[in-house]
């Protein structure tokens, strides 16, 4: 009887060392499983773009997610809009802004960690759909006689209150002698790349938006484009910044952003690159 008592205390114990095995087993796996989960559900850093940049930097944020495996959160719109939100405490990290002021305005109210840095210089470009009574003339000329002739419906542009493309497509339209009579017909959009989107799909007879959104590979479809000479509107000089709120993640791309590479993607839509 003794070894067969022995034989069932045996079996209890390697029962019970076995239950303790498997929950240690279980216990570790959960704590991986939710370790894993906390990684691959922490955000990357969440950033502020004019909407000109909608293509480009979504390129170039790929690229930043392939050399460093951190995904970057992009927000695009109008940087009249983004200046305000910033101001207010909106949790963005780094701020690509269309015009230069918006910048240095929230770098002098202590918003940013400093003025950063001037990134690139846009470029207007008039956007006639399939259809349209206009022709793609950059120099705007055909527009402005198509304005006094009463030739053309709708006509868009972003919206000149707080985006620097809309202001920079009035200084244009203004300088060709053509604001006053097109200003009747025009369609506003929220941001350029709304403005944009208004003139591909034929719901106006064009528009003026960024030249980077009409060299983006696939986004005119069947429209054609023109650049406008930079000499009818003030430059559009683009700078970005980090704000206080930048983590060491968003730091990185916004060095990643200066690199030569990186320069070279911007300059293939059109930016002209400062010092160049």
């Amino acid at each position: 009887m003794r070894p067969a008592v022995r034989s069932r205390r045996g079996l209890r114990a390697t029962l019970a060392h076995g239950i303790v095995f498997a929950l240690i087993l279980l216990f570790s796996a959960g704590a991986a499983i939710a370790q894993g989960a906390r990684a691959t559900a922490a955000p990357g850093p969440l950033v502020a773009a004019a909407s000109d940049l909608r293509f480009a930097l979504d390129e170039l944020a790929a690229a930043f997610r392939r050399d460093s495996g951190t995904a970057v959160r992009i927000v695009y719109g109008s940087s009249g809009n983004f200046r305000r939100q910033i101001a207010e405490g909106a949790p963005f990290e780094l701020f690509l802004s269309a015009d230069e002021d918006y910048v240095v305005a929230l770098a002098r109210e202590g918003r940013l960690v400093d003025a950063g840095t001037l990134y690139g210089i846009g470029r207007l470009a008039l956007v006639i759909p399939p259809g349209s009574p206009l022709r793609a003339d950059g120099t705007l000329a055909d527009l402005a006689a198509a304005g006094r002739s009463q030739r053309i419906g709708k006509f868009s542009i972003a919206n000149p209150e707080h985006a620097p493309y809309g202001r920079a497509a009035q200084q244009a339209l203004t300088a060709v002698g053509a604001w006053e009579t097109l200003r009747p017909r025009l369609v506003l959009g929220e941001n350029v790349a709304q403005a944009m989107q208004f003139a591909v799909s034929g719901s106006t007879d064009g528009g003026l938006v960024a030249l980077s959104l009409a060299m983006a590979p696939g986004a005119l479809g069947k429209a054609a484009y023109a650049v406008v000479p930079a000499a009818l509107h003030s430059p559009l000089r683009q700078r970005m910044a980090l704000t206080r709120r930048a983590t060491p993640a968003a730091r990185a791309f916004f060095e990643f952003l200066q690199r030569p590479a990186s320069r070279q993607v911007l300059q293939r839509y059109g930016f002209a690159l400062p010092g160049e």
